[in-house]
């Protein structure tokens, strides 16, 4: 191995290269020329002329071994640092943008650490501390992070009210899929990207409520409504109060119980009518979500595993995209794994209720 620990020759390189230079030495005193020297000992002719220069200042000294080079590093303490400059931003280090390359590392290193490192050597630094090249999230300034932090907006309450009552916790989210799919990446030759074929002209979408059902001791059950868009002036494109209250119905007569629905802010889901509904009967009980938190929704994952099964998925007519969704919302369906690890991406915990 060439370079062991990271940089460097191994001690018997050293010592064989120090045992070639030290021959040269020996033919310069005997004033041999630098072609035939280079020829014998096979080295470049260039070697040979700065051996020679360096014989000539200091002798044979001057052609000895000085060691192992001391390239410069950055201790666990240093790197400690580092990551917390990191963990401020691109911005406030003066970059434009929230984005951080090597070449951005590096000048951080430089300026806070006083060590000047290579971008090769800046990629091995960030990889052994666990740092990887991805794909930031995207987050709304307005989030209000005390209020996720702590469940302000009554994600904790609406868990305690279920497991106090029996009740089913319901996530409720909606989507919009059109005919034109979401692109993933694929294998193409270089320098010619792959195409998909998609209808241009299409205005067609679909949408979808669904809901996420979590209780302890039962398995997790997903129960969806779609609602397809129709081409016609004035007719109406999202789902009415009276759509999720027939929703809601459907759960609560599918769950065989009470259930505790929390969902975002979106203003029909704050319409009087479904409001005065909730007063009515007493199995149904719903939450708000805080603001700008969809990562806090367990149905936003379930859009990302239909986006990601579609994606460059050409589809010919409208019943093809609904065949497909219903196709891949059966298939989480009879996965409860898959609906309880959306409930894990988003970092809530559902405890069993505690005995009285």
């Amino acid at each position: 191995m060439r370079y062991p620990e990271g940089g460097g020759l191994t001690a018997e390189r050293r010592a064989f290269r120090e045992g070639i230079r030290l021959q040269a030495g020996e033919r310069f005193a005997a004033g041999e020329k630098t072609a035939a020297i280079a020829k014998d000992l096979r080295v470049s002719v260039r070697s040979v002329e700065r051996w020679r220069r360096a014989w000539r200042e200091g002798g044979m000294p001057a052609l000895r071994s000085t060691g192992p080079a001391n390239s410069p590093t950055v201790t666990d303490a240093q790197f400690a640092v580092l990551e917390t400059e990191l963990g401020n931003g691109p911005t406030a280090h003066g970059f434009e943008d929230e984005r951080w390359t090597l070449v951005r590392v590096q000048t951080v290193i430089r300026r806070r650490l006083r060590v000047t490192l290579s971008v090769a050597t800046v990629w091995r630094l960030l990889k052994r501390h666990g740092w990887s090249w991805q794909a930031p999230a995207r987050r709304a300034l307005e989030r209000d992070e005390h209020a996720v932090e702590v469940e302000e907006g009554g994600v904790a309450a609406g868990k305690s009210l279920a497991a106090a009552s029996g009740a089913w916790l319901v996530f409720e989210d909606e989507a919009g899929f059109s005919m034109t799919p979401p692109r993933a990446r694929t294998w193409g030759r270089r320098g010619h990207t792959p195409v998909i074929r998609v209808r241009g002209r299409s205005r067609r979408r679909t949408s979808i409520a669904a809901l996420c059902c979590y209780k302890p001791g039962e398995k997790s059950r997903l129960i969806h409504r779609p609602r397809n868009h129709l081409l016609l002036k004035g007719a109406r494109k999202s789902f009415s109060w009276q759509d999720y209250r027939d929703l809601l119905v459907r759960a609560h007569i599918q769950l065989g119980g009470p259930i505790v629905v929390i969902w975002d802010n979106l203003n029909t889901h704050l319409a009087a009518g479904l409001k005065r509904y909730e007063a009515e009967h007493d199995w149904l009980t719903t939450i708000r979500l805080p603001a700008y938190a969809p990562d806090l929704n367990p149905v936003e994952a379930v859009w990302s595993l239909i986006r990601r099964a579609t994606a460059n998925t050409a589809f010919d007519t409208p019943d093809d995209l609904d065949r497909k969704l219903r196709r891949e919302l059966r298939r989480i369906q009879l996965r409860p794994h898959l609906i309880d690890g959306c409930l894990t991406a988003t970092g809530l915990t559902l405890a069993p209720p505690t005995p009285p």
